[in-house]
């Protein structure tokens, strides 16, 4: 049965950083120099070496994304419709752990936040809920989905690992993508980081694009959260793991996030620092490694560091973002599961990307329901 795991298990994490880390400024220039570029080459755009590199890094990246993706963004909300979790998460203000007051919207709340989100003109949009099975499970989602696939041409979640058949009930109903970040595929680390709940099943999680492939899921996103490892051996798994489901699940697209740790109740500083410059070597990494993967980018990071990244590989933001359930018209109180950085409006971020020569892109793909 086809599974990443089966690639993934014949890497050793200290070993691949190791590479990394011995590629050397030829290595860069071959990188730079060839029309297709392999994950040897990828290894060498994220090492220190290419560094001096980052302008022409930046320059190719700004080129290859026009040509692929033209001057168009495309824009999308996240709406949180729980923060109960039955998950204890080192990282995340939603963990168990946390005493704070659980909220799960009703289907009059969940309409009071869509009519929102729909006013300030969003197409697209993020469902994302902690991580408990019993409250907000396949049932809970269905019925969100079934309640609101009218008002959005593109309903995406970020929800609990679920299995093959389940996904398959929800794209029935309206599901077009999926977004699940391994958080760090470093296997011991990831342990310290989620020691109780069903996400502490890290080859669970692992194989999760695999069971939304086979379940023929429009559009998979991957990642992994900046700061709990060192962030040049994620970003290389995470690239391998990118391009093992592009050869075996053919038919899907796929997209890359780069969350970092944010601030958050509990608090976890990160182990290890990934700077703005480091942040941007790696967008443009991917966008040379793959013309057509779609990179996203959340208000998570700061207003002038979106002002400077959209036109150097992004595809995809959000604005005026809220990460508590109700968030945005039922209960603004209500605890975030992390701070937000760029608190701008949607007219605003809207101005911006138009200020820098970019469409704004609402609605790029819709279904057709009876």
């Amino acid at each position: 049965m086809s599974s990443f795991k089966n690639i993934f298990d014949t890497y050793n994490w200290d070993n691949t950083l190791q590479s990394i880390f011995s590629k050397t400024e030829s290595d860069v220039l071959r990188a730079l120099g060839n029309p297709k570029r392999d994950l040897e080459d990828f290894k060498a755009l994220i090492s220190p070496a290419a560094k001096p590199y980052l302008e022409q890094m930046a320059q190719l990246s700004k080129a290859l994304t026009k040509k692929r993706f033209g001057n168009t963004i495309q824009m999308y909300s996240p709406m949180y419709l729980s923060n109960e979790c039955q998950n204890i998460c080192t990282y995340c203000g939603f963990s168990m752990t946390n005493k704070i007051a659980r909220r799960t919207l009703t289907d009059a709340e969940i309409l009071k936040e869509v009519g929102y989100i729909k006013s300030k003109g969003f197409d697209h949009i993020l469902l994302v809920t902690g991580e408990a099975n019993k409250t907000v499970g396949v049932d809970y989602f269905n019925n969100a989905l079934k309640l609101i696939r009218s008002h959005f041409s593109n309903i995406t979640i970020e929800v609990q690992p679920l299995y093959q058949n389940e996904y398959e009930q929800l794209i029935d109903n309206g599901l077009f993508a999926v977004l699940v970040y391994q958080e760090t595929y470093h296997r011991e680390e990831y342990k310290k980081h989620h020691p109780k709940g069903k996400k502490s099943n890290f080859d669970f999680r692992l194989d999760t694009p695999d069971r939304l492939g086979k379940a023929g899921i429009h559009k998979i996103g991957i990642g992994a959260l900046f700061g709990l490892e060192d962030w040049r051996a994620d970003s290389f798994f995470t690239a391998l793991h990118l391009k093992y489901l592009q050869k075996t699940y053919w038919k899907t697209k796929y997209s890359i996030s780069f969350p970092r740790l944010r601030p958050h109740s509990g608090g976890l500083d990160p182990k290890v620092e990934m700077t703005d410059p480091d942040l941007v070597q790696l967008i443009c990494a991917f966008r040379l490694l793959d013309e057509d993967v779609e990179l996203s980018m959340s208000t998570r990071e700061s207003e002038v560091f979106r002002n400077n990244i959209v036109n150097l590989g992004i595809t995809s933001i959000s604005a005026e973002s809220k990460t508590n359930p109700g968030g945005y018209a039922v209960a603004p109180e209500s605890l975030e599961q992390f701070e937000i950085s760029d608190e701008r409006s949607t007219e605003e971020v809207t101005l911006m990307l138009k200020d820098q020569g970019l469409e704004v892109v609402w609605k790029d793909w819709s279904n057709n329901w009876e």
